[in-house]
């Protein structure tokens, strides 16, 4: 995983081609689909706040962290831009104790970015231990079913690997595979959208 000097110069460079200023479209789905059992909401690797504030607005109780201090300046300044409040948290989350129990865990491509079995297993049991019984974690994960000869785009994982990962922890309710168009690249890239339920 990136080290945080990496973030805070990516986004001081405006260097986020994973920043498309709009809210996650398996995020939205999720929330109008169960509107009544998720109420407290965890994102990691929140960014620049985009989908914090869009869950914010929906009237949920939105816990932010991320490791960079830039991201969560400009995580802040959207915050007030939208007069909405969430909590805002610098925390590497690989390290970080748990900030409350959470009824969904967010993160648009965390896990992804986690190298080697060890380390997912790691990230999978720290997703863990911020969920309730019961409760729901998405992933926005690189497909690795996309193959770039010049290994553009973000890390990527197989649907193997997401299995062995996140088993027994959780449940995969769904695997889907989306294109998703990018700013800096010519093609769509291809992701994973993963919900799961702990066990």
């Amino acid at each position: 995983m990136k080290k945080k000097t990496d973030w805070d110069k990516r986004y001081n460079d405006n260097d986020m081609p994973w920043d498309t200023g709009m809210a996650e479209i398996a995020l939205i789905n999720l929330i109008s689909q169960w509107p009544n059992s998720i109420k407290r909401v965890l994102e990691i690797g929140c960014g620049t706040g985009t989908n914090a504030v869009w869950l914010a607005k929906q009237g949920l109780e939105v816990t932010a962290i991320d490791i960079s201090d830039r991201a969560l300046a400009l995580a802040e300044q959207r915050c007030t831009q939208h007069k909405v409040q969430c909590r805002l948290l610098k925390a590497d989350f690989l390290t970080c104790t748990p900030a409350g129990q959470f009824d969904l865990l967010f993160d648009r491509g965390c896990f992804h970015c986690t190298a080697g079995e060890e380390a997912q297993k790691k990230f999978v049991q720290q997703v863990a231990t911020h969920l309730k019984p019961g409760s729901f974690w998405l992933s926005l994960i690189g497909n690795k079913d996309q193959i770039s000869p010049k290994e553009k785009g973000p890390p990527r994982l197989s649907a193997t690997e997401i299995c062995r990962a996140v088993e027994p922890s959780f449940e995969i309710l769904s695997l889907q595979s989306v294109l998703k168009p990018s700013p800096k690249q010519p093609e769509p890239l291809r992701f994973w959208h993963c919900l799961m339920r702990i066990r």
